[in-house]
């Protein structure tokens, strides 16, 4: 498959077509998310809860695949802009095989956490059995998501992000059709509760990963993949591991997020908790449309990158930033003006609806303004600087939101930890737009310390030929 278009298409026109397959994917992702738990939550506020709980570990496991699936993306597209296919194939084999390896690793240590790990966070055993018994399905098939996760990196990749939005759209659809089924049992189907949940996730990835081994056997990747050439290209492994650590780094600092507001929030109710869980189901349906954005344009700007175009990717950022400041206007105003409606999908109880209410409209001020650190960071990710992405997410994660939740918590009880939000964006904000500036002129230096090794050498061979030709 030509790539080219990627360097020569206009930039709006081109941004939208990568973009809005991906957008659409993710909404159908956060629809599944909140339709989801919206039928657990039918289950019992204790099933719910248990979701709750085990969000972060499930989140951990995404964050491997999803954060090292951004490693194989970059790298792929990086050589495809270079016009080394055959190292774009080592690394997208090589993406391949860890992923192997990934997923049985995974699996082991998360089924054997799973119970301790939810006995931290509650005394019900109702809690901790609906946990353990959605965990030990969802975890027990791992590899289903892990490999599925990367062939739909390596498909934006090349460009081909229609293949991921159907497949996507036909795994979550597949799992929304079978929740209310396998839950509740309707026709042949056995009631299985929270089981049934769960086997309805799985079966949903599995119809994702089903998509993507079809169009790659018709041939639609354009990449050759194979586990023997992964290993001859295992030297890759440092440059793949340099975007895919601080990557699933990222990803996973919002499951240390939630579990540490977990037990900040424990001190005070259960409710609080459910009203932290809920949030974290609401809000995927905005962030997921903003990741929709940066995992549509994370192709685009690697290739350029790697094809020496950086005024152009600056043009494919800004634009970037405008849509997604759109996408999270409307994410604020939803919050502002019906978040009893939005609270309501999940809890009948008036007490909780009033609670999440006042959750979400402050949490909500810091809606807009992150925009600015969750494109900066899939920017970092694309041009190959994993660190610098990894510490706006530790700073927007870790470094200021916890220490103030905690501090605030202490003086005005849970609110503090919602008004903790806001803030923390409002300060990642600032420290992104340093960086990208920073990170920009540094790119903009090499490419001129480049050319002018460039010029030099031409003008010695220049030289060098002139002096020739008068010797002779």
């Amino acid at each position: 498959m030509n790539q080219t278009y990627m360097k020569t298409s206009k930039i709006l026109p081109l941004v939208m077509s990568m973009a809005v397959p991906m957008v659409v994917s993710m909404l159908i992702s956060a629809l599944y998310n909140i339709i989801d738990s919206y039928f657990i939550a039918k289950i019992s506020e204790d099933a719910m809860t248990a979701i709750s709980l085990i969000f972060p570990l499930y989140n951990i496991a995404a964050a491997v695949s999803i954060g090292f699936g951004v490693g194989a993306n970059a790298l792929t597209a990086f050589f495809l802009g270079e016009g080394n296919h055959k190292k774009a194939e080592g690394a997208a084999s090589l993406s391949l095989l860890l992923a192997i390896v990934h997923s049985i690793v995974l699996t082991v240590v998360l089924l054997i956490i799973t119970k301790p790990f939810l006995s931290g966070f509650t005394d019900s055993e109702a809690i901790a059995r609906y946990g353990v018994q959605y965990g030990s399905i969802v975890f027990g098939f791992l590899f289903i998501q892990q490999l599925g996760l990367i062939y739909e990196k390596l498909f934006q990749a090349v460009g081909h992000v229609k293949v991921s939005m159907f497949a996507m759209s036909a795994g979550c659809i597949t799992n929304i059709v079978l929740d209310p089924i396998m839950i509740y049992g309707l026709g042949p189907c056995p009631a299985m509760g929270i089981h049934g949940a769960a086997v309805a996730t799985i079966i949903g990835q599995a119809v994702m990963l089903a998509w993507y081994l079809v169009a790659y056997g018709k041939g639609l990747l354009g990449l050759r993949l194979s586990l023997a050439d992964g290993w001859r290209s295992r030297k890759l492994a440092k440059r793949l591991y340099g975007i895919g650590i601080p990557a699933i780094l990222n990803q996973a600092l919002p499951s240390l997020l939630i579990t540490v507001l977990n037990t900040i929030l424990a001190q005070f109710s259960q409710t609080d908790i459910l009203i932290l869980g809920v949030y974290y189901k609401l809000q995927t349906f905005i962030y997921l449309t903003a990741n929709g954005i940066v995992q549509g344009i994370r192709p685009i700007i690697a290739y350029n990158y790697g094809a020496g175009m950086i005024a152009r990717v600056k043009a494919i950022i800004h634009t970037a930033l405008g849509i997604a400041f759109f996408v999270m206007s409307v994410g604020t105003v939803l919050c502002l003006f019906i978040p009893q409606q939005l609270i309501g999908l999940f809890s009948s109880n008036a007490e909780t609806i009033q609670a999440g209410a006042t959750a979400l409209r402050i949490i909500c001020a810091g809606f807009i303004v992150s925009a600015i650190s969750v494109v900066v960071c899939g920017t970092m990710e694309a041009l190959g600087f994993g660190f610098m992405s990894f510490l706006i997410s530790l700073l927007r994660y870790v470094i200021i939101i916890l220490p103030l939740a905690w501090i605030l918590s202490h003086i005005i009880g849970a609110t503090g930890v919602w008004h903790s939000f806001w803030i923390a964006e409002l300060g990642t904000a600032m420290v992104s737009m340093i960086i990208y500036r920073c990170v920009i002129t540094k790119i903009h230096h090499e490419n001129r310390v480049a050319a002018q090794n460039h010029d030099d050498n031409q003008d010695k061979s220049d030289q060098t030929q002139a002096d020739r030709i008068e010797a002779s």
